[in-house]
């Protein structure tokens, strides 16, 4: 057994009034030992499910917050970031700006770190040139696949073998199942995403190649990600999985949505990463929907109901919800490649700005000094639980204090374990 109990007095008063005997405290006192939550990991907890990853900014990357970093390392085996967008490596012909991608790639391969890219293809972060001739007009299909090609082969290729993973396309079906109207649909035409895969994929035959979407939970744009995928597939396209947005908040959206969507990909043979996650505790603006970065909302006080520390029922509301998404997850780890987490703690989350700028959200399993939040310790022990289904749950008292069985006690420690578990979730 494992547990970090501070005060031997207060078994041996449990122990005085009858309700252990003494030879079995004799027992407990040499089964324990001392267990923090610096001891527990989230890479090492799922390792047997999925790797495990936290999106790195710019702030991150360049040394800003050193604690980050080393929590990182810590906790998790992937890295993701969108330190590689376009705007950020080529915001102007001609240039292109490695120096912090450089940096994050390093940090990776020197961790042994699986890592991610975003992102090749998006709507957003696309310096207005790529889409324009000399004199300022719309340029052409042939010039802009040009552009394309030249952009992937040199991201791609200038990393070869060391990003594991790109997220080739990004957010290019609206929610209503349409392909969004963007510059590259409108001079390309819809064969601008087969493009794309195809450049990258020459750029880089080993790297999984991924397309990235929110709100694929939605019947309509799950059942028009399936056809996109069946045709690209079709034409002989590599594309290796989707992956899954969790910008999920605390009530919404039904994980039985969510479930149906993994089912949906898994039988047409498509892998699925969570690549962004995170869970919202703020109340949605309106009926807001989506993660469309944006949708921007005015600033209220019934919007922000938590400027300065989370309550314990939020706290608890936050653990249940991360638990029931993690269980989720573990049934369907023969599915799922990876999840990520979209940042690394509340404090550099998006969520703080996004959809109302200034608000305080509390998302993340780490609080903004990098301590583990009751929900961290929830995901863990719940994770043990279900590896260790036919031994006593784990048994969360505090979030400083956890209580685990180990799986080689058995006969008389186990069950003076149990007592004690018993006894203590009284008091």
């Amino acid at each position: 057994m494992i547990a970090n109990l501070n005060d031997k007095n207060r078994i041996i008063n449990l122990f005085a009034n009858g309700m252990l005997s003494l030879m079995i405290y004799f027992v407990i006192t040499v089964a324990i030992k001392p267990c923090s939550a610096q001891a527990l990991s989230l890479k090492k907890v799922f390792k047997n499910d999925f790797i495990i990853g936290a999106a790195l900014g710019y702030d991150e990357i360049n040394g800003k917050y050193p604690d980050d970093i080393k929590m990182v390392t810590k906790q998790f085996n992937a890295i993701s970031s969108a330190i590689l967008e376009w705007s950020s490596i080529n915001p102007k012909p001609g240039f292109y700006n490695f120096e912090t991608a450089d940096k994050y790639v390093d940090f990776g391969e020197k961790h042994k770190m699986f890592i991610i890219a975003h992102g090749l293809i998006w709507h957003q972060l696309v310096p207005e040139w790529i889409f324009k001739n000399k004199d300022g007009n719309i340029t052409t299909r042939d010039t802009l696949l040009k552009r394309m090609r030249n952009h992937i082969f040199t991201l791609v290729g200038r990393y070869k073998g060391r990003i594991s993973c790109w997220i080739v396309a990004n957010e290019a079906l609206e929610n209503n199942g349409q392909l969004r109207k963007t510059k590259w649909l409108e001079i390309i035409g819809k064969d601008y995403l087969q493009k794309a895969f195809e450049y990258a994929h020459d750029a880089d035959p080993n790297a999984k190649l991924y397309y990235n979407d929110y709100d694929l939970w939605m019947p309509a744009k799950r059942i028009a990600m399936i056809e996109l995928i069946q045709e690209l597939k079709s034409k002989g396209v590599h594309l290796d999985g989707v992956g899954i947005q969790g910008h999920w908040t605390i009530d919404y959206p039904s994980l039985d949505k969510v479930e149906e969507t993994l089912v949906a990909f898994s039988k047409i043979g498509v892998r699925v990463m969570i690549t962004e996650m995170d869970v919202s505790v703020l109340p949605r603006p309106g009926h807001h929907e989506g993660a469309e970065i944006t949708d921007s909302y005015k600033q209220s006080e019934a919007l922000n109901p938590y400027p300065h520390s989370l309550p314990d029922s939020m706290q608890n509301r936050l653990a249940d919800r991360y638990v029931k998404i993690f269980e989720l997850f573990h049934q369907y780890r023969n599915e799922i490649d990876g999840v990520t987490f979209w940042g690394i703690n509340d404090r550099d989350s998006w969520r703080n700005d996004w959809p109302i700028k200034g608000r305080t959200d509390y998302p993340m399993l780490f609080d903004r000094s990098n301590q583990p939040k009751p929900a961290f310790y929830s995901v863990i022990n719940n994770k043990k639980n279900v590896k260790d289904k036919k031994f006593h749950p784990a048994v969360t008292i505090t979030p400083d204090v956890l209580i685990l069985i180990d799986p080689s006690e058995e006969g008389p420690v186990k069950r003076a374990v149990q007592d004690l578990v018993r006894v203590l979730k009284k008091t």
